[in-house]
């Protein structure tokens, strides 16, 4: 919809490809911790996701269309923006896309009509070798048919004395402007994977642990070798179809196709008995395929009921999803003490002691209608009115009965101009869901269980003062779900668990003077459990992978005389300790990671460095897995 920020009641970020480029950003996770609040995860299972507002959630969204990242991960190679959108935003987005977090959305690179070409390439430690490649033409004279091409091939070991990760990355898309009213735009992206998983660490309630810390294995030290490793790709396809109706409305008919396969997935698993005592066993996971179809109209337009301005969306999608899973783990392979030496899980040892199953999976299906106005009564007082229909059908799978659930979401904001086009406040309340199937009871009879909503009340001020020299939003917001499932110490499952996520959001960013620019934020969060299953104890507890207070800082300068193309850089990041066990006994300990960067810019070529982790701090994600030690990474980037 065509609103600009101040206009919008939700809090959003961008990450422009410009401050990626200042960082020398190689991964997504790097990326998305510019925006406050954000911390990512990976996943043992081999993709990567993010924690903000108390919730996590993967990189779900492309292009506004559902995409996945769970198993193949994402590579920056045809990004030019990232979009985080904060709160439950199941009105737009549905159950598969939004979490009761928010949504994070990945904008393409699209085709532009002249002549152009950027060849990077980034070495670093680890033996890092990353080479990109970005090509626009246009097809013809008229520049009615544009292509553009990315690729990026990628090359590094792990910190760690075993580990590595190797990606391919294909991206081609095409823009076709059939008429002055009609534009065809299709792109593609075939991304391959061969690189080993990160180890998912679980503690025993008697180990006396309650962090990393007090493992005695050497941070560097691996328990599993390379040749445990996982091959996958994903292959995602859109294509969209824009009419212009008339000068106030437009049709838009999108076609999205994501498809994650898994050929093999090694996984390790380390199950912690002491501070030097530790299980290890190993996980086979393939062949497994995810298949996801939507198919989506939306039409737009503006339109006046007297003095009264609207911008109107409405709009149906059709999504459906089909899997097929198979795989298995092995039995203890072996129990070790960490403190004296030991040798590497090899996969001709895991093989033997493999048992293996497949899984039938049920086929899903939603339709959904939505519709938005956000109505203009003044210029300076709107409010946005949004609704949407969801019907899911989960399709019956070997003896287990399918079941079919319809959920409304709802959406308002209001927003005032306090002063015009430069200072707006504004207020929202919104909506999240997620299906759930039927349970049933000890007693044989059946729970019909509604779908679980998250609903978030939010106000703050917007500013972009000083021709956008000074921008940037606060927020309080309250995010309650009280509908969810519990079990009472008999067995029995009740809807009315309860859990509450409330913080404050804050970000700035300004270009006080020419060259310097500053990207600030942070949040704070307190979610917690206020009614859960009486047999887990765990009423009043923190939820899991829920820092309280994240903190990120970034800013450069670009000298504008003498040596102008000359830029320095620096920056943190700081994530409080985070509970790993619902019942509060293990946590990741709170980090603070400091960066800087140095780079010579001309209007051809780019030279940076990056130097990343300067005190050499040691920190774990929520998985428990070290992260990188201090590193160095070197950029060059010449343009055509």
């Amino acid at each position: 919809m065509p609103l600009t920020n101040l206009e919008n009641p939700q809090v959003y970020s961008v990450i422009q490809r410009e401050l990626l480029m200042e960082q020398v950003a190689v991964d997504i996770k790097s990326a998305v911790q510019n925006s406050p609040g954000v911390v990512s995860i990976s996943y043992p299972s081999g993709g990567v996701g993010v924690i903000f507002r108390g919730f996590s959630t993967g990189i779900n969204a492309r292009n506004g269309m559902e995409t996945v990242s769970g198993r193949s991960s994402v590579d920056l190679g045809n990004v030019e923006r990232i979009e985080i959108m904060k709160g439950p935003s199941g009105t737009l987005f549905g159950s598969s896309v939004s979490s009761f977090g928010g949504v994070v959305n990945l904008v393409t690179k699209k085709p532009f009509e002249t002549t152009a070409a950027e060849v990077s390439y980034t070495t670093g430690s680890f033996n890092l070798n990353r080479l990109t490649a970005d090509v626009n033409t246009p097809l013809n004279k008229e520049n009615t048919v544009l292509f553009r091409v990315n690729m990026a091939v990628n090359r590094e070991k792990s910190f760690l004395d075993y580990g590595f990760n190797n990606t391919l990355l294909f991206a081609p898309t095409l823009t076709y402007k059939a008429s002055e009213k009609l534009t065809f735009n299709i792109d593609a992206e075939l991304y391959n994977v061969n690189n080993t998983r990160r180890t998912y660490n679980t503690y025993a309630a008697t180990s006396g642990i309650t962090n990393p810390n007090d493992l005695k294995i050497d941070y560097k030290k691996s328990m599993f070798h390379d040749d445990n490793d996982a091959k996958s790709s994903a292959t995602k396809v859109f294509a969209q179809a824009e009419y212009e109706i008339s000068d106030n409305w437009k049709s838009t008919t999108v076609f999205s196709y994501v498809g994650e396969d898994v050929e093999r997935s090694y996984q390790s698993y380390a199950v912690w008995s002491s501070p030097t005592q530790v299980a290890r066993r190993v996980g086979l996971w393939g062949p497994i395929y995810n298949n996801y179809t939507n198919i989506q109209e939306n039409l737009n337009g503006q339109f006046s009921t007297g003095s009264i301005k609207h911008k109107f969306l409405a709009g149906v999608n059709y999504r459906l999803y089909s899997s097929n899973f198979s795989g298995g783990t092995t039995f203890t392979l072996d129990n070790i003490d960490v403190t004296t030496p030991f040798a590497p899980i090899r996969r001709k040892a895991v093989d033997a002691g493999l048992v293996l199953t497949s899984s039938p999976v049920a086929d899903q299906k939603t339709f959904s209608a939505y519709a938005c106005d956000v109505v203009n009564f003044t210029d300076r007082f709107s409010a946005m009115l949004s609704l949407r229909l969801d019907n899911f059908e989960r399709a019956k799978v070997g003896t287990v009965e399918g079941y079919s659930q319809t959920a409304l979401s709802p959406k308002l904001g209001l927003v005032y101009e306090v002063v015009k086009d430069q200072v707006s406040v504004f207020g929202n309340y919104m909506n999240g869901f997620q299906n759930m199937q039927p349970v049933t009871q000890p007693d044989a009879t059946q729970l019909i269980v509604d779908p679980v909503y998250a609903v978030q009340y939010e106000g703050g001020v917007k500013a972009e003062a000083f021709n956008k020299k000074l921008s940037g939003s606060v927020s309080y917001y309250n995010i309650t779900i009280d509908n969810a499932t519990r079990t009472d110490l008999n067995g029995y499952t009740f809807q009315d668990a309860k859990q509450v996520s409330k913080g404050l959001d804050f970000e700035l960013m300004a270009t006080p003077v020419k060259g310097l620019s500053l990207v600030a934020g942070y949040a704070y969060n307190d979610n917690k459990i206020v009614r859960a299953s009486q047999a887990a104890n765990i009423d009043g507890n923190k939820a899991t992978g829920a820092p309280e207070n994240v903190v990120n800082f970034w800013t450069t300068y670009t000298f504008q005389n003498k040596l102008k193309g000359l830029g320095i850089g620096a920056g943190a990041n700081y994530v409080d300790k985070n509970y790993f066990t619902a019942d509060n006994t293990f946590y990741m300990p709170s980090y603070t990671v400091y960066n800087a960067t140095v780079y010579y810019e001309k209007p051809s070529w780019r030279l940076g460095l990056k130097f990343n982790n300067l005190t050499n701090k040691k920190y774990w994600d929520f998985w428990g897995s070290s992260q990188a030690p201090t590193n160095i990474l070197a950029n060059l980037t010449i343009k055509f």
